[in-house]
């Protein structure tokens, strides 16, 4: 279960006197319990069902929040309790299944307000009754004072509103205020069998009261009885000696985080000191260093003007220099087109020499094939002549030729 935050009341959290303003309407609302079905609507951490639980056949207790329902669960286990996760704007229950409901501190909570009284009358049995209590606008603004409205409220009410929008729904409507109120007590030491209270008469004021707490019937109710809660830890004046004495101990402890404050003022005050002559020290030298500080600007401002000049020079050499380089570029493009006009022309004579060196080797070629034929006919000529010599020296050294001659027969044959 989560901490208190204001939006649910869970016991051992809270002032006693909001748990015990809370616990009253759950007395209040158990006189008329006995042998009933009860529901508790917004039941919260579930103390008032257990309450409820205690006089009732049976009771349930329906709550948003199922962290509260799990909390109730856990915490208050009864045979005749149960606990659901429900919405009082639409109750999963059938018509006429309660013959109590009881909503304590529930409707100003919920949007639909309008829709639960009627969720609630469905749900209520014809001879049942519904008990609904909400805190006085009036008085609730007030008491709350700074702290401003309460953020988990939606709706609140004055007492004549409170009291037509019940009638609206319900034909029967019974209203009472609830008031912490100062009163003594005489309870015997050994237990009585009967109580005796006494309330001294007086107008109701319904504007100055803390909470509204209505009955709503659907017939007539009998009786008006005023109804006086008296809790356990009822001693008011014990209680009030106790609040103060954890009053003083606060205060006894705020004392000493006072002394421990001024302490740490004193402290602070002397490291305050501390600091401002470092702080005087550090503005001396913040001054020195301003000093420098403009003299080294002056000195910056000397260097952009040298600079600018350079950037000046620079642009008007980096300009001569493009100039020159844009000529020699023309330069180049014009040789370079000059160079390619010479290869071509060269690439053309080269190509034509070639064609014409082809054409000459080719005839070199025929020409050594032709000589080499003629070479190879004159070698066999040669060698045929050689043949014819030597048949011709045969011949002329033939006895038959030398013969002729001396008798003059045969033709005749040059010396050689």
């Amino acid at each position: 279960m989560a901490e208190f935050t204001g939006e649910r009341v869970i016991p051992g959290q809270v002032d006693i006197d909001l748990f015990n303003e809370h616990m009253a309407r759950y007395a209040f609302a158990a006189r008329l319990a006995r042998g009933k079905r009860a529901l508790d609507a917004g039941c919260g951490a579930g103390y008032g069902s257990a309450e409820l639980a205690r006089a009732a056949l049976s009771v349930v207790g329906i709550d948003s929040s199922m962290d509260a329902v799990e909390f109730a669960r856990t915490t208050y286990p009864m045979p005749n309790l149960s606990f659901e996760q429900a919405s009082c704007e639409a109750l999963p229950h059938a018509d006429g299944s309660f013959d109590l409901i009881v909503a304590f501190e529930v409707i100003e909570h919920l949007t639909g307000w309008a829709r639960f009284l009627r969720e609630a009358r469905r749900t209520l049995a014809p001879n049942g009754q519904f008990i609904v209590s909400t805190p006085n606008k009036l008085y609730y603004t007030e008491s709350r004072g700074a702290e401003g409205a309460n953020p988990f409220h939606v709706h609140e009410f004055e007492f004549e509103e409170f009291r037509d929008e019940l009638r609206s729904v319900f034909p029967h409507v019974s209203l009472f205020l609830e008031n912490h109120v100062e009163g003594v007590t005489f309870q015997p030491h050994e237990a009585g069998n009967t109580v005796e209270v006494r309330v001294d008469s007086g107008a109701a004021a319904p504007e100055e009261s803390h909470f509204f707490v209505a009955v709503c019937a659907n017939r007539s109710q009998i009786g008006n009885p005023t109804f006086v809660y008296v809790p356990r830890a009822g001693n008011v004046l014990r209680e009030r000696e106790r609040h103060i004495g954890l009053l003083e101990r606060e205060l006894s402890q705020k004392d000493e985080w006072l002394e421990a404050a001024k302490s740490e003022l004193a402290q602070l005050q002397r490291e305050h000191e501390r600091q401002t002559e470092e702080l005087n020290r550090s503005n001396l030298w913040a001054e020195r260093l301003n000093l420098e500080v403009e003299a080294r600007r002056a000195r910056v401002g000397e260097l952009q003007e040298e600079l600018a000049r350079d950037q000046r020079n620079a642009r008007e050499v980096a300009e001569g220099y493009a100039t020159k380089v844009r000529d020699l570029e023309s330069d180049i493009r014009e040789k370079t087109q000059w160079a390619i006009d010479v290869e071509t022309s060269l690439k053309a004579d080269v190509a034509k020499q070639t064609a014409d060196l082809v054409r000459a080797v080719e005839a070199l070629h025929q020409i050594e094939k032709e000589l080499d034929e003629r070479t190879a006919w004159a070698r066999r000529l040669e060698g045929e002549a050689q043949s014819l010599q030597r048949q011709v020296t045969l011949f002329r050294e033939s006895r038959w030729v030398k013969l002729g001659r001396k008798v003059g027969l045969g033709p005749a044959f040059p010396a050689s």
